[in-house]
Formats: C-alpha cells, sequence, structure tokens
C-alpha cells in the first residue's frame, strides 16, 4: 500500500500529450476562448493574467491536479471539463467544454513547463 501511495508522488511521465486525438494548439485556443486566463496565470496566454486559481507555469512537471488526483492526460481532461466532478469541493466550475476541447485544452496544459 505504502508503494502505491509513494508511486503518486513521482514527477508526471514525459510526452504525455501524445494521445489520439489530442491537439495542442487547438487546446491553447481552447483555454483562450474558454477564458481559463481570467482565473489562471497560464504560460502563452498574455491576457489576462487571472490570480484567483493557482499559477499554472510548470504545470506538466506536477505529478498531481489540485493536490488530490494524478496528473494524467484522461484525469486531467476530465478536471478540465467537470472539476467538481473530480475532486469534490474544488472552487474550479465545470466548464461548458466538449470531451475533445477538453482533451485539447489538457494537451496544450501538458506541454507547459
Amino acid at each position: 500500500m505504502l508503494l502505491l501511495l509513494l508511486g503518486g508522488c513521482k514527477p508526471p511521465p514525459e510526452g504525455r500529450t501524445a494521445w489520439p486525438g489530442a491537439d495542442v494548439q487547438r487546446g491553447k485556443q481552447v483555454i483562450r476562448q474558454a477564458g481559463c486566463a481570467a482565473c489562471h496565470v497560464i504560460p502563452g496566454i498574455g491576457w489576462p493574467k487571472g490570480r484567483l486559481g493557482p499559477d499554472l507555469t510548470g504545470f506538466a512537471r506536477q505529478g498531481m491536479i489540485a493536490g488530490r488526483v494524478p496528473n494524467r492526460p484522461d484525469v486531467l481532461t476530465a478536471f478540465v471539463r467537470n472539476a467538481p466532478a473530480v475532486t469534490p469541493g474544488t472552487t474550479m466550475p465545470a466548464m461548458p467544454l466538449s470531451e475533445g476541447e477538453a482533451r485539447d485544452a489538457a494537451a496544450y496544459l501538458l506541454s507547459v513547463h
């Protein structure tokens, strides 16, 4: 059991943005259009630079999302789309994104170093 818990603390693996159907550049556009930067500082998104949510600089190197779930493409896609369902009690709202848009946004975030 302890080994399983410690495994969750490892840095995330490299190359996590290469999964079928995900497009980093589309993800950047989705993030702009959805207004994610109104709450977060997001590298590559010049304005606005919100301070309400966490700074996402270096997000690709984080092992956990919101300190509670593994930073993997599938989990991040679900979190971006409906954070309260993934991490109950979070202040991040559910976002009106399709599965594809959420996957692309996740790909962009996982490319941010």
